[in-house]
């Protein structure tokens, strides 16, 4: 889904990325009245793709070490070679696994992991003294965050991973072309954003597109969709399994809601404000777009900013404007969605205890901070009221991002053959934008729903 985002960031990021390493070798773990050291001479082995997270790991990983006294093998690779590695790693051979710690996708990827059996739960440490250093503070990282990999073992809810970089859903805006054509207003509620975006695109005759977004027709769009569609239900109960696309049964699907049909209905309508060719973008199209100055407006992962932000690269460097997705529920609260990376433990580790050392040593809200800096996706709420982390980034993206986090929720469904599901919500928004009444549209994808969950 939304990982293939994280393939750009080493470009993104640049020279940042080692700049960087400085300021977080310095990172060391501030003991606590714990025992650090209860594993000291074991050794474990940790799987993970290059990526900006990875390069932060390696930055603390003599801290770690040294503190612990556990040894680690850092196994890495190219992100499109390692999700087949990953799944030939959790199976190993003579029933356990070839790696004690692995970077999980905490979307479908993990879900059907752990319905084979290959996820280890991370409850009974979290739930231990002796296993959870007393300053490591779950509750600083947001509920909906925890979510994607909570899972019912023996009828309890229990947390099978830990994340380490997030993106959520916001709105980035082209300061030049609101001040242009806008009076320099951005938009606060979504009628707003609609009308700005509408108005961009006929003001400019059409040469600059009031907003892009992914238009492609592919089940990868279910992340941002479910952003936009967040934001329009409000407060409703999103949370594992149903998400918000069914109402506590999967014989209760939900397409035919007037919240939910109005989000998607206003996925299409940013749609029609955008480039002619729309329906042929995936995200490296719409985002490009944007950064080349051919749209006002574009509502998409967070972790874009950096890249954006990046003068060598980027034409809108220091243009951009970044705030919640525009308002468009009765609470008149922004809501969103996420995706995620974290940290996982096979179910047949062979140093398991060890293993969640590592997890919990590396998003601790010291290295959390740390490790952010190279991301932009630190997943604790404190690690943004952190002024030097914060002075990273800024600030209105800074702002954005902080304020949309307390109520942004996994886009993840506990659903076998979910992308099927998530094909027919794209089809409601082609269908909207080809000119079908939303409520049509939606009603149909509602009786599809209710086939589809009785298989």
């Amino acid at each position: 889904m939304s990982f293939f985002l994280n393939k750009t960031l080493f470009k993104f990021f640049g020279v940042g990325v080692i700049g960087s390493f400085a300021l977080i070798a310095s990172a060391t773990l501030a003991l606590a009245d714990f025992d650090w050291k209860r594993f000291s001479g074991q050794s474990i082995t940790v799987m993970m793709p290059e990526h900006p997270v990875t390069d932060g790991v390696r930055a603390v990983l003599d801290n770690f070490e040294s503190d612990t006294g556990i040894d680690v093998k850092l196994q890495t690779m190219a992100e499109d070679l390692y999700f087949d590695r990953m799944e030939v790693a959790l199976r190993g051979s003579g029933g356990n696994s070839q790696m004690d710690v692995y970077f999980l996708p905490m979307d479908s990827t993990a879900y059907t992991q752990h319905t084979n059996g290959l996820v280890h739960s991370l409850q009974g440490y979290l739930d231990s003294k002796d296993h959870t250093a007393p300053d490591y503070d779950l509750a600083d990282i947001p509920e909906g965050f925890l979510d994607a990999t909570k899972y019912m073992v023996d009828g309890k809810w229990q947390y099978h991973g830990i994340p380490a970089s997030f993106e959520t859903y916001i709105l980035f805006a082209n300061l030049d072309y609101v001040n242009q054509y806008l009076d320099g207003k951005m938009p606060k509620s979504m009628p707003e954003l609609l009308a700005a975006s509408r108005k961009v695109k006929k003001a400019s005759g059409g040469t600059v597109s009031g907003a892009v977004m992914r238009g492609i027709r592919s089940d990868t769009l279910i992340d941002t969709i479910t952003g936009i569609v967040n934001n329009s239900v409000g407060s409703v109960d999103r949370s594992a399994p149903y998400n918000v696309w069914f109402t506590g049964d999967w014989s209760k699907p939900r397409m035919n809601d007037p919240d939910i049909v109005r989000g998607l209905a206003n996925y299409a309508e940013l749609m029609k404000a955008g480039p002619i060719n729309i329906q042929s973008m995936d995200w490296p199209d719409a985002s490009q777009h944007f950064m080349a100055g051919g749209a006002a407006f574009f509502i998409d992962a967070s972790l874009f900013a950096p890249g954006f932000e990046n003068p060598e690269d980027s034409p809108i460097a220091g243009k951009i404007g970044y705030s919640v997705i525009p308002v468009d529920n009765e609470e008149g609260k922004p809501y969103t969605a996420h995706w995620q990376w974290g940290f996982g433990i096979p179910k047949n580790a062979s140093n398991a205890d060890a293993g969640w050392y590592f997890i919990q040593y590396m998003t601790n809200s010291q290295n959390a901070s740390a490790i952010g800096k190279l991301h932009g996706g630190a997943p604790r709420l404190s690690t943004w009221k952190d002024s030097d982390y914060a002075a990273s980034f800024p600030k209105s993206y800074v702002e954005a991002v902080f304020a949309a986090m307390p109520n942004s929720q996994t886009s993840v469904v506990q659903k076998a053959g979910w992308s099927e599901f998530a094909l027919r919500i794209v089809d409601v928004i082609q269908a909207i934008y080809g000119g079908e009444s939303p409520a049509s549209a939606g009603a149909a994808a509602q009786a599809d729903f209710v086939k589809m969950a009785s298989k």
